[in-house]
């Protein structure tokens, strides 16, 4: 699992400075400050999250064989899918089904965050 944390942590803090960088520059003239501010919205918690799987990375080296933290890494990439992605979908396209699914990635991160903090508590 390290091995898959660490990769999917790198994957992700690649393409949320990719995707900042695009935003700054390809996308500023072309989207309301509103919408640049929801792009850059989900670029920010993409970030946050890309290192959060980094972290998770070391805690299944740390944390032993819980199942927690893998689940957790699981739950915060599918947050950052969610979450991050529905803003970036929405602020280009401006089609609102993609803000239903916003908070559903939020709740995601906030199970993984929870996940590992119950793997962390459980370590003997």
């Amino acid at each position: 699992m390290f091995r898959i944390f660490i990769l999917l942590g790198s994957i992700n803090a690649f393409l949320a400075v990719a995707l900042g960088a695009f935003g700054a520059h390809g996308l500023q003239s072309k989207l309301s400050e509103k919408l640049m501010e929801t792009f850059q919205t989900g670029v920010h918690y993409h970030m946050i999250h890309a290192l959060g799987l980094l972290a998770i990375a070391f805690a299944c080296e740390k944390l032993g064989k819980s199942k927690l933290v893998p689940a957790a890494g699981w739950s915060i990439l599918s947050g950052i899918i969610l979450f991050s992605g529905s803003l970036y979908v929405y602020s280009m396209t401006e089609i609102h089904f993609f803000v239903f699914l916003t908070p559903v990635g939020g709740v995601l991160f906030l199970l993984g965050w929870t996940l590992l903090t119950i793997a962390a508590w459980k370590k003997k």
